[in-house]
This record gives structure tokens, sequence and C-alpha cells, in this order.
């Protein structure tokens, strides 16, 4: 029960670090690896699943935030919006293999789905770049410790 429940706390932190709240998935998934108790490739893909699910909750919400933008708490002005539309018509679907990037993957996630990028599109592009980095860290953490 112990290993499950850990494997489900890796999850639950990768998938919420892929949505606009803040959090560290990368600090648990190092620490989880420093213990040498859990298969590194089972962590891996484990954050990986949480963390592209967490995004395609993004994808979905920006699907429908346009509805709500005339509304005084919307958190995102007309121009900041429409600003982030044209980044995003401006170097399209490709940016979303830097959607493993802090503070500007999130969002542009988000702007994926108000743009109505295919989903299969989405998530493709999407999960290469949360696998790719998720390994990069699980590469230099066991190569530190090994």
């Amino acid at each position: 029960m112990g290993d499950f429940v850990t494997y489900i706390g890796l999850f639950t932190a990768a998938f919420v670090a892929a949505t606009i709240l803040p959090a560290q998935s990368e600090a648990v998934l190092v620490g989880l690896l420093l213990t040498g108790t859990y298969s590194p490739e089972l962590l891996v893909a484990v954050a990986s699943v949480g963390n592209v699910l967490g995004s395609v909750v993004n994808w979905w919400l920006g699907r429908g935030i346009e509805h709500f933008r005339d509304r005084r708490w919307f958190p995102v002005g007309p121009t900041m919006l429409e600003r982030a539309k044209a980044w995003y018509h401006r170097y399209g679907k490709w940016s979303l293999l830097l959607s493993w990037v802090p503070i500007i993957g999130d969002p542009l996630t988000v702007v994926a789905g108000v743009m109505r990028e295919p989903f299969s599109t989405f998530i493709v592009l999407v999960a290469i770049a949360k696998l790719t980095r998720y390994v990069a860290v699980a590469a230099v953490t066991l190569n530190v410790i090994g």
C-alpha cells in the first residue's frame, strides 16, 4: 500500500504542477529517485502521465475560457489574451514543445486550447515535451548519485 500511495503522491504533484497552480513535481521526483527504492522508469512514467493530464485540463479550460472574457473576475485582460493568441499564432503548435518550461509552459497549454489546437496534435507534442523533461531530470539525478 505504501508504494501505491507514493506513486499517487507523485502523480498528484505532477498533475498539479501542470495546471496554473504553483507546484514543483521535479523535487518530488528527485527525492523519490534519491531513495533508491523505486523503479526510475515507473517514476518517470507516473510523473509524465500526471503532468500531461494536468496540461490536458489546461487545454480543456482554454477551449471554454473565452466565453467568460467579459466577466469582471476574468484573470486575463483582453490585451494580454490577444497578445498570447498572436504569439501562439506566430509560433504555432511547435511552441508546445516548450510546455515543460516553468512560467510559460502552463499558460501556453491554455492558449493552445483557446486557439483550438487539435487534441491529437496537442497531446503528442505535450507528451514529448513532458516525458523528455522528466527523463532528463531522472538521468541527471541518477548520474549524480551513481
